[in-house]
Parts: C-alpha cells; sequence; structure tokens
C-alpha cells in the first residue's frame, strides 16, 4: 500500500478489510464522497478514510448506516437525539454483556451437573425469568453491509 493517503477503493478496502462493493454501497447511500482520477477511478485521501474508519467503528458499536448519517452530518435537526438514544442502547447493551460474562464466570467455576438447576445461576438470570425486564435484547446472527 501506498505511504500517502492517496488509496485506491481496493487499497482502502485492503486496509479496513472490506469488500470494494462495501465502499460502493456507503458511496451510494451518502457516507463517502471520494474524488475522482482522471480516468474515474475513486481516490480515497485522509478525510475518506477517516470517514471509513468512523462508519466501520460505529457499525462495531451497532449503529446502522441511517443513523452513522446522522453522525457524519453536524447539521442533522435529529443528531443529539439519535446519538443520545445510541448511547443509551449501548448502555443497556454493556450491561447485557456485564451480566453474560458474570453468568458465563460462574458457569466455569460452577460444580453443578446441570448449571441451570444451579441456584446462584439461576439468580444471574432471574430478571429475565420473573419479567422485571422489558423486552430481551435483538440478537443479532451477522453483521450487515
Amino acid at each position: 500500500m501506498k505511504s500517502s493517503l492517496d488509496w485506491s477503493i481496493g487499497e482502502t478496502a485492503e486496509r479496513f478489510g472490506l469488500e470494494t462493493h462495501v465502499l460502493r454501497h456507503w458511496e451510494d447511500v451518502g457516507l463517502l464522497a471520494p474524488a475522482r482520477d482522471g480516468a474515474g477511478r475513486r481516490r480515497y485521501g485522509r478525510e475518506d478514510v477517516v470517514r471509513v474508519a468512523t462508519v466501520v467503528r460505529s457499525k462495531a458499536a451497532g449503529m446502522s448506516l441511517d443513523q452513522i448519517l446522522v453522525l457524519l452530518d453536524a447539521e442533522a435537526a435529529d443528531r443529539h437525539e439519535i446519538l443520545e438514544a445510541h448511547v443509551a442502547d449501548l448502555d443497556r447493551r454493556m450491561e447485557e454483556m456485564r451480566r453474560s460474562r458474570e453468568m458465563t464466570e460462574h458457569a466455569l467455576r460452577c460444580r453443578a451437573h446441570d448449571i441451570a438447576t444451579c441456584p446462584r445461576f439461576s439468580a444471574i438470570v432471574e430478571d429475565l425469568v420473573s419479567g422485571q425486564r422489558a423486552s430481551f435484547p435483538p440478537i443479532h446472527s451477522a453483521q450487515h453491509v
């Protein structure tokens, strides 16, 4: 890869472990607008690469492309509301991860043959059993473009 930031779509995709069609899609939806060279080929400069990194990191954090569009648009009227909702979602997911870790660590140490019969293990999931949680979080089987 070149040392300067004047990368082709292939170089940019490779840098982030993406397929080139993903970058084209992100361009189609308005997330990216790389410059074109004399032959019409996309050229990604530093600002473009920062935007790609922002999209990659935001998707990893669970944001949709629509939310990322708002994140990258300082003039979006509902920017703060969308970002505040995402922060609340991150907080909820982090709490779920903390509980999942606690459950998994207990399962590693527990001597019960059937972990679901262990009173301490059952206590970790009691909020779900008793209905104290409003709803189950969505289960995502794959990361989408």
